[in-house]
C-alpha cells in the first residue's frame, strides 16, 4: 500500500468520525425546537421501521414549537405512538391534521447530564480517531517491514498521521465545547 493511499484512508475515516459526531450532536435535544432530535425515532409503518422524516413534514413554528405534518393522515397515531415511546421525553399534542412537540424549558440537572452526554460522544469519537491513528501506523510499519518504504518515510508517516490525528482530537474538543456552550446558556 503507498503512503498516499494510506494517508487518505486515515484522512476519510477521522473525517466520518467527525462527521457522525456532529450528526450525533445534532440529535441531542438543547433547549430549543431542532428537527434532529427525530432522527433516531423510527415508526413502525406496514411492518417497516422508517423515519419520521420520510413519512411526514417537520417545521420548526416557533423556537420551542416542531410540527410534523404527516403526508398521509392514517400514520399520525403511528408517529404519535412512536415519539411517545422514544426517550425522547416530550408528549407530542395532537389535533388531528398536526403532532406538535412542546419543548419545556431545560432544568440545571438536566442540562448537566446532556454535558454529561457530550463528554461521552467526544470521548468516544476520540477513542475511534486514535484506532485509525494506531491502524495507520500498523500499515506503515508493514510496509516498512515489506521494504516498500525506507524507515525515514516510516518516521514521517507516523509524525503525519499524527497530525492528522492531533488536527481530528482538536476538532472533537471545539465541537464539544461549543454544544456545552449551547447547553448551559439557553
Amino acid at each position: 500500500m503507498e503512503l498516499a493511499e494510506i494517508y487518505s484512508a486515515t484522512q476519510q475515516k477521522m473525517e466520518k468520525t467527525l462527521g457522525i459526531l456532529k450528526h450525533e450532536f445534532a440529535s441531542i435535544r438543547a433547549g430549543r425546537a431542532n428537527a434532529a432530535v427525530l432522527d433516531k425515532i423510527l415508526v413502525d409503518y406496514y411492518g417497516v421501521p422508517t423515519p419520521i422524516q420520510q413519512m411526514a413534514a417537520v417545521s420548526v413554528a416557533e423556537a420551542r414549537i416542531l410540527n410534523i405534518q404527516p403526508w398521509d393522515v392514517s400514520t399520525l397515531h403511528p408517529i404519535e405512538k412512536a415519539i411517545q415511546t422514544s426517550d425522547l421525553g416530550i408528549n407530542p399534542s395532537n389535533d388531528g391534521r398536526v403532532i406538535r412537540l412542546v419543548f419545556p424549558p431545560l432544568t440545571e440537572e438536566k442540562r448537566r447530564d446532556l454535558v454529561k452526554e457530550i463528554k461521552h460522544l467526544a470521548e468516544q469519537a476520540k477513542i475511534a480517531v486514535r484506532n485509525e491513528r494506531r491502524d495507520a501506523v500498523e500499515k506503515l510499519k508493514k510496509s516498512q517491514k515489506a521494504s516498500d518504504i525506507t524507515e525515514d518515510d516510516l518516521k514521517d508517516g507516523e509524525k503525519k498521521v499524527q497530525d492528522f490525528t492531533d488536527k481530528a482530537v482538536k476538532e472533537i474538543d471545539s465541537l464539544a465545547a461549543e454544544k456545552e456552550k449551547e447547553v448551559m446558556e439557553i
